[in-house]
């Protein structure tokens, strides 16, 4: 490749999206700074002057990954119907998988990158979780929030994995099967949030996850 010439500014921008389009094609571990320069067209050493090193490159990436979900995110809570939301978060997921592979596969990766070690990461990914959190608090009561949105980040980012490896078949199959998933477990959460009928010792009791209250006590005959 000849050598290319960037001006102040774009060498990042340059060096990121040859980052994201390496990792995409052959993985996070074929994206070191020398690779990623020769690619982009600059000495070895230029990538220096923007990144630390290579974990430096990919907290870049999945901040910039994060920035994209929350955004996803942030236009799926607008649905009017809280469940609808929920449904499109997981399309979001699923959405910056294919659009972005390279940032998705670095977003999670805290065993390459620790986010403690760069607050632009962990600001990304806390506005991005705090966006689905926003969608599950319209749902369910505030206590049962932090697990449920625990449950839906890892069903929605693993249906995500699975679509993008090929596991779930051509496109549009995967793209059906990822929704089935997600409205089996809108089902599954709404069902949980109905009162149910419960015999015990002898009374009965109204359970709802919302709002429990025990019911009029009834005499065996």
């Amino acid at each position: 490749m000849p050598p290319a010439s960037y001006h102040h500014g774009n060498l990042c921008r340059a060096l990121l999206d040859h980052a994201a389009k390496l990792i995409a094609q052959e993985g996070v571990q074929a994206a070191s700074l020398r690779e990623v320069a020769r690619r982009a067209g600059v000495s070895h050493a230029a990538p220096a002057h923007h990144f630390h090193d290579k974990a430096g490159l990919l907290a870049a990436l999945a901040a910039e990954g994060h920035d994209q979900l929350a955004r996803l995110l942030q236009a799926a809570a607008q649905a009017d119907n809280p469940w609808h939301a929920l449904r499109a978060a997981g399309q979001a997921y699923l959405g910056v998988s294919r659009t972005h592979p390279g940032h998705f596969a670095v977003m999670t990766r805290c065993d390459l990158v620790d986010p403690a070690q760069y607050p632009v990461l962990a600001q990304a990914g806390a506005a991005s979780h705090g966006a689905l959190r926003t969608i599950i608090e319209r749902l369910v009561p505030a206590p049962q929030v932090p697990a449920l949105a625990d449950a839906a980040w890892a069903l929605a980012h693993g249906l995500a994995i699975l679509a993008a490896s090929g596991a779930f078949g051509p496109d549009d199959l995967a793209e059906r099967r990822v929704h089935a998933a997600l409205d089996r477990f809108s089902l599954q959460v709404r069902g949980d949030l109905r009162p149910r009928r419960i015999l015990d010792t002898g009374r009965i009791l109204d359970v709802c996850v919302q709002r429990p209250k025990l019911a009029r006590t009834t005499k065996r005959p």
